[in-house]
């Protein structure tokens, strides 16, 4: 197989503009919850934890519950649109920030914004499929995966030194403007971001209700799928107790302050960091659901020793974690991109988002009440946790070989053809007659009959 190069999907100018808008995004995300963080102190004082806790469990709810229709929409209507608006919408809601004097009014403006942003992510990542073929997917995923890991590391410290230089109600204003360039690389781009449903109905009020349900039926019948996502509970598990209970163990067992707190959750986001360059680099190598069973081995057993770490042993442990939950994230998004035809992957991803932030809705009031009821002992305790449920779900949904290596939606090759008045493609990208021959990827669907398959051809040209 041919090797994936980590920058290789950069020179796809329309992947490369939609990478730097997300960026930039994240940028602006790290603004925010700093933004926020400073914020809610101002507002609550020594209750603004309460209030950054009540913060994030709206986000998830908005993620839940509107994510499936997100992604149905991107499989229906232009994205770029999609795109463009949601970074518009946030610029204008973060812009409000700066003038709130009630905490209801931050939990408002907070929700509003990740109602937003429910739409924009799953949208996107249905996006870099689309636009970067089958070559270039999996390094295009890895790529963003790995500057998002990356901003989350540096992003909180660069936020942090805009907002003591401009002061905290500020940076909100800058934040805006990393929305509003985003939102101008995106309605820039040529031509449209859209694939064509070959299923239809009666209205579009029912064919999303459609399509809602579909991306949710699909999620969980194709078993290497669901099987990986399966294997994401079991990270979010570990995952959850590194995000609520780091700060206690650092601070109170360690008897330690925020700089070594900081330093252990950048091991954290380091690791995540080099499993996305890792996974990028030597994928092809292996199957996608070795990637996720390494993956929820790795981030449990981190866990295992952590209630007796030191600082540098905990450092250790956590970038071992942070690399093992994106080993099982990661290769979830792109067996969607390998299994899911083109024109159902919109729905699948607004699913897969919605599920996945439901099983942290799950972990982390359990991380919570470990770390209440068992404080010298949550980590022992979630890992074991963590592994009696990563061995049910490897008993019970371990896809069979023969279905993750031979039962595919989705099959691409390359061949070379000639354009002339009478043979022209209607995509997002090329609009204009091209006169030479080239090579661009075909969709071969298969059927899910008995061997051999019967393969009928869906030609993307009209």
């Amino acid at each position: 197989m041919r090797k994936i190069h980590l920058f290789h999907s950069l020179r796809n100018p329309v992947f490369a503009r939609l990478y730097v808008a997300q960026t930039t995004n994240l940028l602006g995300d790290a603004l925010t919850w700093v933004g926020l963080a400073l914020l809610a102190f101002e507002l609550a004082g020594d209750n603004s934890a309460v209030v950054l806790a009540f913060a994030l469990t709206l986000r998830i709810t908005a993620f839940v519950l509107l994510s499936p229709l997100a992604g149905a929409l991107a499989d229906r209507v232009d994205r770029k649109p999609i795109l463009v608006a949601t970074h518009c919408v946030r610029m204008v809601l973060i812009s409000l920030l700066p003038f709130v004097t009630q905490v209801w009014q931050v939990y408002a403006l907070i929700f509003a914004l990740n109602v937003f942003n429910a739409f924009f992510t799953p949208t996107y990542q249905a996006t870099i499929p689309l636009v970067t073929g089958k070559n270039d997917y999996a390094g295009a995923i890895a790529l963003s995966s790995a500057t998002y890991q990356l901003l989350g590391v540096l992003g909180p410290g660069i936020a942090g030194s805009v907002a003591a230089f401009i002061g905290a109600r500020q940076v909100f204003f800058l934040d805006a403007v990393t929305f509003l360039v985003a939102a101008v690389l995106i309605f820039t781009l040529p031509g449209q971001l859209r694939v064509e449903p070959n299923q239809q109905s009666s209205s579009m009020s029912g064919r999303i209700w459609k399509d809602i349900k579909d991306g949710t039926t699909r999620l969980l019948s194709d078993a290497p799928i669901r099987y990986a996502l399966f294997m994401q509970l079991v990270a979010s598990i570990a995952g959850a107790q590194i995000l609520v209970n780091t700060v206690g163990y650092v601070q109170e067992t360690l008897k330690l302050g925020n700089v070594q707190y900081g330093w252990v959750m950048a091991a954290f986001g380091i690791g995540a960091t080099l499993s996305a360059v890792a996974f990028g680099v030597i994928s092809q190598r292996f199957t996608r659901t070795t990637f996720v069973l390494f993956g929820a081995i790795l981030i449990t057993l981190s866990l295992l020793r952590a209630n007796y770490a030191s600082l540098s042993l905990l450092m250790v442990l956590w970038l071992m974690a942070g690399f093992g939950q994106n080993c099982v994230n990661l290769p979830t998004q792109t067996l969607i991109a390998d299994r899911i035809p083109r024109d159902a992957q919109g729905r699948v991803y607004g699913a897969h988002f919605a599920w996945s932030h439901l099983w942290w809705a799950i972990s982390y009031p359990f991380a919570g009440w470990l770390g209440s009821k068992f404080p010298e002992g949550e980590f022992l305790y979630s890992s074991l946790v963590g592994f009696a449920l990563l061995v049910v779900v490897q008993l019970t949904l371990k896809p069979p070989v023969d279905e993750y290596e031979h039962v595919h939606e989705n099959m691409w090759h390359e061949h070379s053809h000639i354009h002339d008045e009478h043979h022209q493609h209607n995509n997002y990208h090329q609009e204009i007659l091209e006169s030479g021959p080239h090579t661009h990827p075909h969709q071969h669907r298969l059927m899910r009959h008995s061997h051999p398959y019967s393969i009928d051809i869906h030609h993307p040209t009209r």
